[in-house]
């Protein structure tokens, strides 16, 4: 359905069993769970999917291995159980990622971590080689059963120095061990969103749309595309807005059922860095460490690039967040602490992100000891109001599992039956994924008359769902688009298909077009223009539109409008060089 059919459809039937309020993944995690129940389920998210916390995720799917010091064995245990799901039900998204945690003390963090897990401290320390065996052995424990990766391993300090030369001096030893890491996030929420949609008419959702009470069970939804709107009676209401929940929960609930904070977040923020030393130094593995005050980084290539984090400080608003200065600063001395020997420029940092984690309210003066597990909590409505199903907490790793918990807390107030499970259920490209790769794709592109090495990228991007693209691009005639391996139809079916509203929507979340740094002035253009054209805007709506999403790339992701034209500059000088070689 379109935005006005869904609304059509919402004012000739407003009853509904559930709405979901918050678009993020752990909501469409549990719209999706109720729509393979055969719910009547909404979904209203204010902004676009996956476009808050859930697009600023460290790009790790990880089962925690920092929170066992918290005592936090149960969640450790979800998420490791969570991630080889993933590995299984989304091998075009989700991979294993070779860690390494650089160590530079043998006894070090022994006391204070115990003491820590006894909740007797609050401050960070160093961790030493035994207190990181330990962890590695319970993280090795706790994936026995499945095996899906290899155990953990130590090296000496000159098998550390001879595969990862420019490590800090210092260095004792390491220790290797096995994550994941997820390369399209946002595309992995609209497939879970698209997973929902299909299993019916009565589950629907809306993206760019807010809600507020306006009566006794009843709530206004506003379309802030179109201007257009609908009155819904939802049964229950499930509030999955994350940082926003407070926020949010003083829109649905009248003054005197409101309840005391629920979230207390901390903003994170990362830094992508164009830097081949760097690139190279970390010889396909992400770098697990510790900076000199204890608080935990990461380091690992992604999309040619190397992603570098991350902070965490609290934040009161969670719609103002962005990397600070200062949190660049500190990113940048914790790798010069790790990576002595590299320097980075700062016209290296070719983007950057910051998001809100949903945790818990809290008063601990450390926010590492903050709990990352997740739990629902419910409002009570009354006069007639629904109740308001809160989802407190949580992590990326374990929306499924969390979306599951939230489903199950509905259904059983709603008085039905679960049906279908998700555990292993496969998400969008991921089904039917081949064992063959490169058969699969001569096939297909042998079926649908495009080339062999244009039907291997839409693989790379889409894995399985890419069969449907390239017979939507064969479709018809199709040109490339400028400066990047993207063509005019493959983006013209993300616009028609995927609630694409706004040209961050493409640029930002269906595609990696600009946190990978391929985004050139020229490029940018190009994109709105199709946009433009397809949603029939104005000149006027497509000037302002351009102005929004610059203003947004500058503010929220430090690339300014002058990066953008001279990737122009770059671009061309690349492909002039290409034909000369050619």
């Amino acid at each position: 359905m379109n935005r006005e059919e869904t609304l059509d459809g919402l004012r000739r039937s407003p009853k509904m069993d559930v709405c979901v309020i918050g678009g993020g993944i752990n909501g469409i995690s549990a719209f999706r769970e109720l729509a393979l129940q055969g719910l009547d389920v909404l979904l209203v998210e204010k902004h676009d999917y996956c476009s808050g916390a859930s697009a600023a995720l460290s790009r790790m799917v990880h089962g925690g291995l920092r929170y066992l010091e918290n005592g936090e064995f149960k969640l450790v245990q979800e998420s490791l159980a969570e991630r080889d799901r993933l590995l299984r039900n989304a091998p075009h998204y989700v991979a294993p990622l070779p860690t390494t945690v650089p160590v530079f003390d043998i006894f070090s963090g022994l006391g204070n971590g115990l003491v820590r897990f006894l909740g007797l401290s609050r401050r960070p320390s160093r961790r030493g080689a035994i207190a990181i065996k330990v962890g590695l052995s319970i993280y090795d424990f706790l994936t026995r059963k499945r095996a899906m990766m290899p155990r953990h391993q130590f090296r000496g300090r000159s098998g550390t120095v001879a595969k990862w030369p420019a490590l800090n001096s210092d260095i004792r030893s390491s220790a290797t061990y096995y994550d994941a890491w997820v390369s399209h996030p946002e595309r992995l929420g609209i497939e879970l969103l698209d997973d929902g949609l299909s299993a019916g008419s009565a589950a629907r959702a809306l993206n760019y749309a807010e809600i507020r009470r306006t009566g006794e069970g009843r709530y206004l939804i506003r379309d802030t595309i179109a201007g257009a709107s609908a009155t819904i009676e939802p049964t229950l209401i499930i509030n999955a807005t994350g940082g926003w929940i407070d926020i949010t929960n003083e829109a649905l609930l009248k003054p005197e059922t409101q309840t005391s904070p629920l979230m207390g977040g901390t903003k994170g923020s990362h830094l992508i860095i164009d830097n081949a030393a760097l690139y190279d130094a970390l010889a396909g593995h992400m770098i697990y460490y510790e900076n000199e005050d204890g608080r935990i980084c990461i380091l690992f290539p992604y999309l040619g690039k190397v992603l570098v984090g991350s902070t965490d400080i609290r934040v009161d608003d969670p719609g103002s967040v962005r990397c600070e200065a200062d949190e660049r600063d500190y990113i940048l001395q914790s790798l010069f602490f790790v990576l002595p020997g590299i320097t980075i420029r700062p016209e290296e940092i070719s983007f950057q992100f910051s998001g809100v984690r949903p945790l818990p309210a809290s008063t601990d003066s450390f926010t590492g000891r903050i709990p990352r597990d997740h739990f629902c909590t419910i409002v009570d409505g009354d006069d007639g109001d629904p109740s308001v199903l809160c989802m407190i907490g949580g992590k990326w790793t374990t929306f499924r599992s969390f979306g599951e918990l939230a489903a199950d807390l509905a259904l059983e107030r709603l008085g039905k039956q679960r049906r279908i499970s998700t555990a292993d259920r496969e998400i969008g490209g991921g089904r039917r994924f081949p064992l063959d790769r490169a058969a699969w794709i001569a096939q297909v592109a042998a079926e649908k008359g495009i080339p062999g090495s244009r039907m291997a990228t839409l693989f790379g991007r889409y894995g399985t769902h890419a069969e449907a693209i390239a017979g939507f691009i064969a479709m018809a005639p199709d040109l490339p688009m400028p400066h990047a391996d993207y063509s005019q139809r493959e983006l013209i079916f993300l616009i028609r298909n995927e609630a694409a509203e706004h040209l961050d929507d493409l640029l930002l979340r269906r595609t990696t077009l600009a946190i990978s740094g391929a985004l050139s002035a020229q490029m940018m253009d190009a994109v709105l223009d199709l946009l433009a054209t397809e949603k029939a805007w104005t000149p006027a709506q497509r000037s302002a539109e351009r102005t929004r999403f610059l203003t947004l790339l500058r503010e929220r992701h430090g690339v300014a409008e002058s990066t953008l034209s001279e990737r122009n500059e770059q671009r061309s000088m690349e492909c002039e060089t290409t034909a000369k070689s050619g």
